[in-house]
């Protein structure tokens, strides 16, 4: 079985990494399911300012969250140039909002770096590794901890309308 584990970590991991505004951003390529163009959406009343509606895709409805407001940076005026990553967080599809597709990294986990915690940011919660490349600096999001504020507050809320 060593064997086996020696050769698994030997696989290198792969990010789709994404500009926002002159930030990359990046995230692993395992829980992408696809990119698509911006299409309009379907706003929905009583949501966080970052969730900026639901899509269809397929039958399926995927709530989008635009991830520069998600990062304290301001709404995204979207337009037919921005892209929709859908990534699949805890069994649900969820749509990033973003300006565009870069590359595919391979890596090895050991060139993951941790985020330094000096700077009290709203957004260090939302990563979880930086990566330095040829092409700068990816900042590596940790998917289950973007929702995670509103996953929080949605459970509350179901609880105390129980």
């Amino acid at each position: 079985m060593e064997a086996g584990a020696e050769s698994a970590s030997a696989i290198p991991t792969q990010l789709i990494s994404f500009a926002i505004g002159d930030d990359q951003y990046g995230v692993d390529i395992m829980a992408v399911r696809e990119i698509k163009g911006w299409t309009d959406i379907t706003p929905l009343p009583r949501q966080s300012e970052y969730v900026r509606g639901v899509l269809n895709l397929r039958g399926v409805i995927v709530p989008i969250v635009d991830l520069r407001c998600r990062f304290g940076q301001g709404l995204t005026k979207a337009t037919p140039l921005h892209i929709v990553i859908i990534v699949q967080i805890a069994a649900k599809p969820i749509g990033l909002l973003a300006d565009r597709v870069l590359d595919i990294v391979s890596l090895d986990e050991t060139q993951i770096k941790p985020v330094p915690r000096v700077a009290q940011s709203n957004r260090i919660s939302f990563l979880s590794g930086l990566v330095t490349t040829d092409a700068g600096m990816i900042a590596l999001i940790d998917l289950p901890n973007l929702l995670s504020g509103q996953l929080g507050e949605e459970e509350a809320a179901a609880k105390s309308a129980a």
